[in-house]
């Protein structure tokens, strides 16, 4: 254990005696909510079906959210992560892709190149790095030649499509790091790793998990503008402000379902997929410049071959600062600093260096796989009061026998794209590899 005038433990020892809230906020977004058990209403339990990867850029999930490199509150009341668009794919890359139980050759399967760098346990540093690539992202090939091969076969992967040829991608590397308990700092650097100058338009998103479409009386949240900055104000969280350096433009829309575009309904307002149709399809009518539920600064640039752009977003509590990029690179720089300092003291019986590495690596990916996992049994059962009563054979079939199951809280999952759901095998595993981090919490 690191000693005690280690910062990153001064933390931990403030978060244990509940004097500062240094875990409140981490990477608890999960990378996948689609296809899941809890967002599934069907009357046969087929959860790939009912909520297809199709459907999660338009339709608002009921029990959590997801994203590329997000960060939330341990409610997940109000969520941060990447948004990306290369000018040539046909959605917005909101999420990382995979393919079903039925579509992938040996079963589920997330299709991306993407690595946990690293992380301290409080996420006062935390970071990782996604691989996009510049050309269209494969999409339909990814489905076609999988479901072409058998059990015997070898997976068809992203990196064999050729996507990645001549290094034309970008990497997209983002950092967290935390001025205070609930002072977040976002730094997103993209590099162009090809061998000509490509286009990005990079999106730092914002946005609630709907808490309020399921009930008659739900209240719901706002984010709204204030110069170039977002100010957040939510019942239970409080007001916090997002501050956005020097972006293109910043646009709202609402989290949503599109029921127009999905099932045929009446339009009416604005919707998730808003952005998607502002900026792909180009619908101005999309998004609102004053306000919604979720909210992105965008930034369009053009990047030389070998060169990179960073953008800075800084969440802050209460009302918009004045200079709130001031201290941002010192504040961050020393984070990581600090995270040296404590992985320098944990392995300090580590000589070798590469196996350092390695096991610093291996920390962070445990350590980012945490999520917010909401789940009321009963709840999802019966249905709830502002939506469409569910099939009642519902009652009998996938479970149906966990009606006492009711969870809320931050768990380390077995992965937040394959497998995010409450695994309590796999939990047990974790903790032990936890516990050396942070043995309270574990």
């Amino acid at each position: 254990m690191p000693p005690k005038n280690c910062p990153e433990r001064m933390r931990l020892d403030e978060a244990n005696a509940r004097q500062q809230p240094w875990r409140k906020w981490g990477p608890y977004v999960s990378e996948r909510q689609w296809g899941t058990v809890r967002e599934d209403y069907s009357a046969d339990g087929d959860a790939w079906s009912y909520f297809p990867h199709e459907h999660a850029p338009s339709r608002a999930y009921r029990w959590g959210e997801d994203g590329i490199g997000g960060f939330c509150d341990k409610k997940q009341r109000l969520c941060l992560a990447v948004a990306l668009w290369n000018g040539k794919d046909p959605i917005l890359k909101e999420r990382m892709f995979g393919l079903s139980n039925r579509q992938g050759n040996h079963g589920e399967d997330v299709k991306e190149l993407y690595y946990y760098l690293d992380a301290v346990p409080t996420y006062s540093y935390a970071r990782m790095l996604y691989k996009y690539p510049q050309a269209e992202f494969p999409y339909a090939r990814l489905v076609q030649e999988n479901a072409r091969r058998g059990k015997q076969d070898l997976e068809f992967e992203i990196i064999d499509t050729g996507i990645f040829d001549a290094d034309r991608y970008f990497d997209v590397d983002i950092e967290y790091a935390k001025a205070g308990a609930e002072d977040i700092l976002m730094r997103v650097t993209i590099s162009n790793r090809g061998p000509e100058a490509s286009e990005i338009h990079l999106l730092p998103q914002i946005w609630f998990r709907n808490t309020w479409a399921w009930f008659t009386e739900g209240k719901k949240p706002r984010l709204a503008r204030s110069g170039q900055d977002v100010v957040v104000d939510h019942a239970k969280l409080g007001t916090y402000t997002v501050h956005l350096e020097a972006p293109d433009e910043i646009q709202f829309c609402e989290n949503e379902t599109n029921a127009a575009k999905l099932f045929g309904a009446e339009a009416r307002g604005l919707y998730k997929d808003g952005l998607h149709d502002y900026l792909i399809a180009g619908n101005r009518k999309a998004v609102s410049s004053l306000g919604g539920t979720k909210a992105a600064g965008i930034y369009k640039r053009t990047i030389p071959s070998g060169g990179s752009a960073s953008i800075r977003v800084r969440l802050s509590p209460g009302q918009p600062k004045s200079v709130p990029f001031a201290d941002f690179d010192r504040i961050l720089e020393l984070r990581k600093s600090e995270a040296d300092s404590f992985y320098a003291a944990l392995q300090s019986n580590v000589r070798d260096e590469d196996l350092r590495r390695i096991q610093r690596q291996a920390f962070a990916g445990v350590l980012w796989s945490k999520q917010y996992f909401a789940y009321d049994v009963t709840d999802w059962l019966d249905g709830d009061p502002a939506q469409p009563k569910p099939p009642g054979n519902r009652h009998k079939g996938r479970n149906s026998e966990w009606i006492h199951a009711n969870m809320e809280d931050i768990i380390s999952m077995p992965d937040k794209w394959e497998f995010p759901w409450f695994a309590a095998w796999d939990w047990a595993f974790h903790l032990v590899t936890l516990a050396e981090l942070d043995l309270e919490n574990a």
